[in-house]
């Protein structure tokens, strides 16, 4: 029996799995890797106290910080299946069939950026294929870009890139924008930005980055190219939920739903943080901090004999 198993190997359960090991808790660390989503950044320059990091280097000392804490025990390859309650603790079953019981637990799957699933993409992410705008518009200063998505999410990446980018193209699937009026008020007065309407992309072009992209014209179906240093895919996010799915709270866009505060879900002794969460800011930052307060509150879950 565990005090805490934590799920998942980004900033949020490593920094989960760090507090709960000072915290002298019997600890189960489940995770599929420790790529979480900024791996595949070229450089992370917003992780407080370093200028500058690669992503993959941000994701290898995230694990050696875990690893070199006395008494954790550490899964890597698996992923969680299925959780259960028995008997006021839970049963936690993997990928590879195994099951762990425990007290308490920590989620910290994630979640996943929604592709376009066209040639080119999957081929120069980190190389002008962008999925966070937050972390990555300053390294498009003076660049033309191009920003997919017309929902809240493409708006907010063109607010981002404005200070940054040369011009900015939000391509857009239907004929409308469908974001916040007053952040499109605030985006269309912008000289730098152009709004290419019933724009499907179909292909990136680059050799060793982006140069352009290919997109299909649904009106007149004719084919187009639009040059680009950089394509940022703004169409929203799966969060890593489905285990989950019927024991606690989730919203309408599977995300859980915390109280903020404690970070405890739903479900008594069932704890979560970043982007599996419905947290309004996904950064590895907040994150941590709030990996470690779901950490805290379930050590003081333990320790008042729940």
């Amino acid at each position: 029996m565990y005090d805490v198993i934590i799920i998942g190997g980004g900033p949020g359960g490593v920094a989960a799995g760090v507090y709960s090991v000072r915290k002298q808790m019997k600890t189960l660390f489940l995770t599929e890797n420790f790529q979480s989503q900024s791996a595949v950044s070229a450089s992370i320059e917003n992780w407080i106290g370093t200028v500058t990091i690669p992503g993959f280097e941000f994701s290898q000392s995230l694990e050696k910080h875990l690893r070199a804490q006395e008494g954790i025990e550490i899964i890597t390859g698996v992923k969680a299946t299925k959780v259960v309650e028995q008997d006021n603790h839970y049963i936690v079953t993997v990928s590879d069939g195994k099951q762990y019981e425990t007290k308490t637990i920590i989620i910290a799957t994630g979640g996943r950026h929604r592709h376009l699933d066209i040639p080119g993409e999957e081929k120069f992410i980190g190389k002008g294929v962008v999925f966070c705008s937050t972390c990555d518009a300053p390294f498009f200063r003076n660049k033309n870009v191009a920003v997919v998505g017309g929902g809240n999410a493409g708006l907010e990446a063109v607010e981002d890139l404005l200070p940054y980018a040369s011009h900015i193209t939000l391509m857009i699937r239907s004929e409308i924008l469908k974001g916040d009026p007053i952040t499109q008020k605030k985006v269309l007065a912008s000289e730098k930005v152009s709004v290419l309407y019933n724009a499907v992309p179909q292909l990136i072009l680059g050799e060793t980055n982006v140069t352009g992209v290919v997109y299909t014209d649904k009106v007149t179906s004719e084919e187009k190219t639009l040059e680009v240093n950089g394509v940022f895919v703004e169409i929203g996010m799966v969060p890593n939920t489905e285990f989950v799915k019927g024991l606690i709270e989730l919203n309408e866009r599977g995300e859980i739903i915390l109280d903020h505060r404690t970070k405890a879900t739903s479900r008594a002794g069932i704890f979560a943080t970043g982007d599996a969460t419905d947290a309004p800011y996904k950064q590895n930052n907040i994150s941590a901090g709030d990996g470690v307060v779901a950490a805290l509150s379930a050590y003081d879950y333990i320790r008042k004999g729940n």
